[in-house]
């Protein structure tokens, strides 16, 4: 399977990141390519840097299919997933992003999911993302200081803030499922699941397994 993340960040070392982790799932199963955003913010906070990586997404996969072909899936690689849609109307293959698998996902595992990410600006533009999901009733957005551009740079330092965190979503508001949102916090679901007694999902991971769960359904690729 060819994969291309696109990363609406502009930061290419947290591309860089995300394509290792990606190549190391599955088995090896899966080709990735690379692409970040050629403008907007470096690591997007706000409504509107959102609204500017929806237009970076757009043009970095116009970028990569000039420069590498056209993938068989493409996962918008940033937990708000900018340009969702529109990019799903034009690509040939299917299209998802992480935090549309990830909740996806999350809700066949539970009926509470408690959201976990970086920064505070972000819980309740998540919550809105949620709630046009069709999941506000279902989901709880927390989030610890440190922004994901942070925790990318330092996850080891994350670790007991983002425990804590969980700990609390599930004492406090009962969730049975646990969601780490965000690109940078893509590979610690491994660190905090042994702390707790409910599934942590990864949304890079979701993002990736969703196209699998796609395939084994016999599904392929429109055509163009």
């Amino acid at each position: 399977m060819r994969l291309l993340p696109l990363n609406g960040n502009t930061d290419a070392a947290l591309t860089a990141r995300m394509v290792d982790l990606s190549r190391g799932m599955e088995g090896g199963e899966v080709e990735v390519f690379d692409a970040t955003a050629r403008f907007g913010a470096r690591y997007i906070a706000s409504r509107a840097a959102a609204a500017i990586a929806a237009h970076a997404v757009l043009d970095t996969y116009a970028e990569a299919l000039a420069q590498g072909g056209v993938p068989d899936v493409v996962l918008i690689a940033w937990f708000g997933d900018p340009g969702l849609l529109a990019l799903r109307e034009i690509a040939p293959g299917p299209v998802t992003g992480m935090a549309e698998a990830s909740l996806i996902l999350a809700a066949a595992v539970g009926q509470c999911i408690a959201l976990l990410t970086g920064g505070a600006t972000w819980v309740p533009m998540l919550e809105d993302f949620a709630a046009a999901m069709g999941f506000g009733q279902r989901l709880v957005v927390r989030a610890v200081p440190e922004t994901g551009e942070r925790i990318a740079r330092d996850p080891e330092a994350a670790r007991e803030p983002l425990a804590a965190k969980a700990l609390a979503a599930v004492a406090c508001d009962r969730a049975e499922v646990v969601v780490l949102g965000g690109a940078g916090l893509a590979g610690l679901a491994p660190r905090l699941s042994p702390r707790l007694a409910v599934p942590v999902l990864d949304s890079l991971a979701c993002g990736i397994r969703f196209f699998f769960a796609f395939a084994s359904l016999g599904q392929r690729p429109r055509g163009p």
